[in-house]
């Protein structure tokens, strides 16, 4: 029975501002007392009667077979190992450390001088504070995370807890305008969500510039929409459109609204090259694109797209017509050929070679009228 008579204890982790439970349990005991103390050897509880004037400390639980006490508003100071006595012939003791998580700060990212330029290096840096253990720190652009940058860790004055420093370095493009760059403090204290810190990056860049079309295909007295689509950061200014190289020859039918150029009633004058040019603080871009008109009259003559299958399906069938023909010709030659030996047979059939050869002369007669009659 004395081998079941010991105290049975578990460590346990708290984090800092929280409560912890400290249980010891005896499976057998014979109105033995339970009695726990601090790292400090300072008695807490000695069964169910409070030893330390400490208002953090309740009693949870007490009876022979249990004592368990709840510490709240934990400190780092609370950190140690504590000790359950089972007061029996000698002393039996057991310990349970409590380990104490300090919550690492909202981290802060540092560094970005925006707006930058395209093409230029970024230097970003996050900083968490407090954290015990030390915290680990993780990279986002975008949605992708950015793996293998360096880390630092530096003991605080508390001697206990951690400034964690990560430094990341982007070579950045104008696909990176806009784009959020996160760092997560991974701790075991945050079990909820990681805390996490956003930059958004603010990347200056030179204009692109592309030219779309209301119609593919433009014909004379059609009205044709030419829009100029300009990115860039900043914000590019008013577009301007050139045709050949020149002003606009027909300001009123060549009507400029915002970023459009609308030609109305096209005729074979707006032929030629039009040039779309945006530009910004960066410097300035451009598109353009070569307008040929289609008069309708040529169209008209040409709408042959019907015609040209229409005369093609007629082709077809003459050429199938006339294969059919050939075909049969060579048939009707062949069976001409059968029906001749078929006649010869009959000189076969003679009893005697005079009659035979008589059969042969008829049967080659014959053969002449059939061919006459095939003829």
């Amino acid at each position: 029975g004395g081998q079941a008579q010991s105290p049975l204890t578990q460590n346990v982790t708290a984090v800092e501002g929280g409560t912890a439970m400290l249980t010891c349990r005896v499976d057998q005991n014979d109105n033995t007392s339970l009695q726990w103390s601090n790292p400090a050897q300072q008695t807490l509880y000695f069964d169910d009667k409070k030893a330390l004037r400490d208002n953090r400390i309740e009693l949870v639980r007490s009876s022979w077979h249990e004592l368990s006490i709840n510490i709240s508003d934990i400190s780092l100071s609370d950190e140690g190992q504590y000790t359950c006595s089972l007061f029996t012939m000698p002393v039996k003791t057991a310990k349970a450390f409590l380990t104490v998580l300090a919550v690492p700060q909202t981290p802060v990212i540092s560094g970005f001088k925006g707006p930058v330029n395209e093409g230029d290096a970024v230097e970003l840096t996050c900083t968490t504070t407090g954290s015990k253990p030390a915290a680990h720190l993780r990279w986002y652009k975008g949605d992708a995370e950015i793996h293998d940058v360096p880390l630092s860790q530096e003991p605080e004055l508390r001697g206990k807890t951690y400034t964690v420093r990560s430094t990341l370095r982007l070579q950045v493009d104008r696909s990176d305008d806009g784009v959020g760059v996160r760092c997560s403090v991974d701790h075991e204290s945050l079990r909820a969500a990681p805390h996490v810190a956003t930059q958004r990056l603010d990347i200056q860049y030179v204009p692109s510039v592309k030219i779309d079309l209301s119609r593919n295909f433009a014909r004379e007295g059609d009205e044709l929409r030419m829009e100029c689509r300009a990115t860039g950061n900043p914000e590019p200014e008013a577009v301007k459109w050139k045709k050949d190289g020149a002003e606009l020859p027909d300001p009123e039918r060549m009507v400029v609204d915002g970023n459009v150029l609308v030609i109305s009633a096209l005729n074979k004058t707006d032929n030629g090259t039009y040039h779309c040019e945006a530009a910004n603080t960066m410097g300035h871009n451009s598109a353009e694109y070569k307008l040929y008109v289609y008069d309708l009259s040529a169209l008209a003559g040409q709408s042959g797209p019907d015609h040209a299958v229409i005369g093609g399906v007629v082709a077809v069938v003459v050429f199938i017509t006339l294969c059919l023909i050939i075909v049969l010709g060579r048939y009707l030659a062949r069976h001409k050929g059968t029906y001749l030996t078929n006649e010869a047979k009959g000189a076969e059939d003679a009893p005697d070679a005079d009659t035979a050869i008589i059969n042969a002369e008829g049967s080659q007669a014959n053969a002449e009228e059939k061919k006459e009659y095939f003829i």
